[in-house]
């Protein structure tokens, strides 16, 4: 069956793209579901139940060991303290792998076997995330799959393209909104049920959810680009070792690691959505809304909803500004992004000022704040990904995806470091530090557009 409709739809198209486009989409979708349903729940899930309680920590494989570690390092912790560097270690691995995922797939086993691969292992992690006894183990097990599908399948997108092909960016703007509806549903699904019914009924709906995209990826396998053949990949691979870089090359991949250094900055501060402004929904905000109390993972759903809205927008403004010659260079995008980063969190100050310890207030400060992180986000992720699949040399362009997400490594571990601040600063202090990270780092890129853009020659 699965044969048939990928010869009927293999040269049909859907609102001007490939139809493999939206294979992806849903794919990536359900992936998003999974992941971003466990992450609602998971620093909640640390500080008010795993590790409040010792004898319930006690029986976690491996945490022993690693509380020991991290003590080592930092000295004693309080239960939110290790709870956000847990957060950072699971969310930093999440993008140190991808950089493996794309070497493997482009040196042995291709795109498309890979994000199997991944896929599998990311369901089996989420429903050992359902056991307290097994927790660990089944962060290591998403850690790992997400490698295998996180940089390959965001390269299958750009592979549906021929070079130069104009529609590339809203294919990503496209994607990146699957991306974001996964991750929109999901935290009203799996957060609700973590938090009303039971954590493990949040994580096994999240395991569910994995092999939802995992099917939709099976039957629509016809139409996404991947390798027919492990020896037609390594022949493949051969023929891209044999091609040697140009000096242009050498260029365009020192201007993408410049960008991903800077990228580190931009992470460590988005996540605290996961971290710390998770813990400010739950305890400084009221959430009794048209008479209902509704659970405080439903933040959560707040930036992917924006996304959802306002991603056709700033692509319809971009195309616009495109016909009269006047849309900014895909640096710019990504300098501005920071800069609206940095403001989010100065008005987050506003909120520390607004709501004293003890207090609960308006969910609209989180929605502000919220807002201006999307749409900072808008103007980087999905540029960013988009530049790397048109800048990077072909023989390597899975593994400069891998050190695109590489670069989260680094910014979501900080977003742990950062996090363990929370409860030993003013909030207002706090917020200010996240800010001055986000609008600083917009003046650097902006310092050095330029260079940045002359490197990147045609594609910017």
């Amino acid at each position: 069956m699965r044969l048939l409709l990928a010869e009927k739809l293999r040269d049909k198209q859907f609102f001007g793209h490939p139809v493999g486009l939206f294979v992806l989409f849903f794919t990536e979708m359900w992936e998003r579901f999974s992941y971003y349903g466990m992450r609602a729940l998971l620093v909640l899930y640390m500080t008010k139940h795993l590790l409040a309680d010792p004898h319930t920590a006690g029986i976690i494989w491996g945490y022993g060991g690693l509380e020991r570690l991290l003590i080592s390092v930092f000295g004693p912790m309080t239960v939110q303290q290790m709870s956000s560097q847990i957060y950072g270690l699971y969310t930093g691995f999440v993008y140190f792998t991808p950089f493996f995922g794309g070497m493997l797939a482009d040196r042995l086993l291709g795109q498309y076997r890979t994000v199997y691969i991944g896929a599998i292992l990311m369901a089996i992690g989420q429903f050992l995330l359902a056991s307290e006894q097994m927790f660990l183990v089944g962060l290591f097990f998403l850690i790992i799959g997400n490698g295998c599908f996180k940089p390959n399948i965001s390269t299958q997108v750009g592979s549906l393209y021929p070079e130069g092909d104009p529609r590339r960016d809203g294919a990503f703007t496209i994607f990146y909104m699957g991306i974001n509806l996964g991750a929109c549903l999901s935290p009203l699904v799996c957060g609700t049920l973590g938090q009303v019914v039971g954590w493990s009924w949040g994580f096994a709906t999240a395991g569910v959810g994995m092999l939802v995209g995992l099917v939709i990826y099976w039957l629509g396998s016809g139409l996404v680009p991947h390798q027919t053949s492990f020896k037609q990949a390594e022949e493949k691979a051969r023929e891209r070792a044999n091609q040697p870089f140009s000096r242009q090359d050498w260029i365009a991949v020192s201007a993408l690691v410049a960008m991903c250094v800077l990228n580190i900055m931009f992470w460590a501060v988005y996540e605290q959505q996961g971290n710390t402004l998770q813990l400010w929904a739950d305890d400084r905000t009221n959430w009794r809304l048209l008479g209902m109390n509704i659970p405080s993972t439903w933040f959560q759903s707040f930036n992917p909803a924006m996304i959802f809205i306002f991603a056709p927008l700033l692509s319809w403004m971009w195309l616009r500004q495109s016909k009269k010659g006047r849309e900014p260079s895909s640096v710019s995008k990504l300098a501005t992004g920071y800069y609206l980063l940095g403001a989010a969190y100065l008005f987050m100050i506003l909120a520390a000022w607004a709501v004293p310890d003890g207090h609960r207030g308006s969910v609209l400060w989180l929605v502000g704040t919220t807002f201006l992180v999307t749409i900072g986000e808008l103007h980087l992720s999905p540029i960013g990904l988009s530049l790397v699949t048109k800048v990077a040399p072909k023989k390597v362009v899975s593994m400069m995806m891998g050190v695109w997400f590489f670069s989260n490594f680094f910014g979501n571990y900080m977003t742990g470091y950062l996090g363990t601040f929370y409860n030993t600063m003013p909030k207002e202090r706090f917020f200010l530090m996240l800010g001055m990270i986000g609008l600083c780092t917009g003046v650097i890129f902006t310092l050095i557009r330029k260079p940045l853009e002359k490197a990147l020659g045609k594609h910017v």
